[in-house]
């Protein structure tokens, strides 16, 4: 993707702000994975299966459905696990490492800034992560963190696509063309098989018993749920009072908030913004959506527009320096 020209004079005030720039802030939305190829379930068409996907991500649809909500998340799982970080996660890891008083605090789920080695002590997830679980069990206190098994369980593996059976081209005889009918009936050759797209509600999809969901393995008793923030769920404390500390330090104000990837609309994200602005720091915004990246401007703010992962490497460039060594991403073991 071509990056849309930043003008001389924004790149140089840009610039000069960042290299001066020690207690720096980073909001992060889904636009920060876009290149990555996440789709995100949000907004118009956001649905899964015919499910409006909000309505999954609830404790009380977790309660009627485990097993549907379950699916729901191993696909989520399997999707993130199936793409690598991209350019904007390893700008944002390295100036980590060269900013010790930077701080990441992401609405994503993805577990991608995690696989791009950003500092953990530098990155708070405000909507927790999809590879971590916990037990549901009132009494049991049971956490698992970065739990990249796919599938989590058997139970929940991403089925196999049906095989098409393939005339030949070259055997007149009809053994291959029986052989490839034979394939097709009996499932082999699933090693080079494509996962179904599970997300169709057209591809069938089995219950679940529950016993053969995610269990706890301390109390033996509780179901594991996915770690993430549910709506009607309260955000995690420590992140919230860890974020609010850094924005509030009376002695050190804030120099500069990068606002990447969200209209930053949703409370509490949308304050952080205007807190910042209101102790000094400078604001620059990095948004694919033109409309969204002005809405959460003002004056004195820098609006780039286009793709994260083209954007961050280039203007972070006179910090982080080339980071192209580091975007041979893998997926974890």
């Amino acid at each position: 993707m071509t990056i849309n020209k930043i003008p001389a004079q924004d790149r140089e005030s840009f610039t000069e702000h960042l290299q001066r720039s020690k207690r720096i802030l980073a909001l992060c939305g889904a636009g920060l994975s876009a290149s990555s190829g996440l789709p995100t379930f949000r907004g118009a068409g956001g649905l899964w299966r015919n499910y409006d996907a909000t309505s999954l991500a609830t404790p009380e649809a977790f309660e009627e459905q485990p097993d549907l909500v379950w699916q729901f998340y191993s696909y989520r799982r399997h999707m993130a696990l199936n793409v690598n970080p991209n350019p904007a996660h390893y700008a944002l890891a390295e100036l980590a490492r060269k900013r010790p008083e930077f701080v990441t605090l992401t609405q994503n789920v993805d577990g991608l800034s995690p696989r791009a080695n950003h500092p953990a002590a530098q990155l708070h997830l405000l909507h927790g992560s999809l590879f971590d679980v916990r037990c549901t069990s009132f009494y049991c206190k049971y956490v698992e963190k970065d739990n990249f098994t796919d599938p989590i369980v058997p139970a929940l593996a991403i089925p196999k696509a049906s095989i098409e059976p393939l005339p030949s081209t070259t055997d007149n005889t009809g053994l291959e063309a029986s052989k490839s009918l034979s394939d097709a009936i009996s499932g082999n050759n699933a090693a080079g098989q494509k996962d179904a797209d599970i997300s169709d509600a057209r591809i069938p999809m089995a219950d679940i018993p529950t016993e053969d969901l995610p269990q706890c393995p301390k109390c033996k008793k509780g179901l594991l749920r996915p770690g993430v923030v549910w709506f009607g769920e309260p955000l995690p404390v420590n992140t919230m009072n860890a974020v609010d500390e850094f924005v509030e330090d009376e002695e050190s104000p804030i120099d500069l908030m990068l606002v990447i990837g969200t209209s930053a609309k949703v409370f509490p994200a949308a304050a952080y913004a205007k807190r910042a602005r209101s102790r000094g720091a400078r604001i620059a915004v990095i948004n694919m959506d033109k409309k969204d990246g002005k809405k959460a401007v003002a004056k004195g703010d820098w609006l780039f527009h286009g793709d994260a992962a083209v954007i961050l490497p280039d203007i972070l460039f006179p910090v982080i320096g080339d980071i192209s060594a580091h975007n041979s991403g893998s997926n974890p073991a």
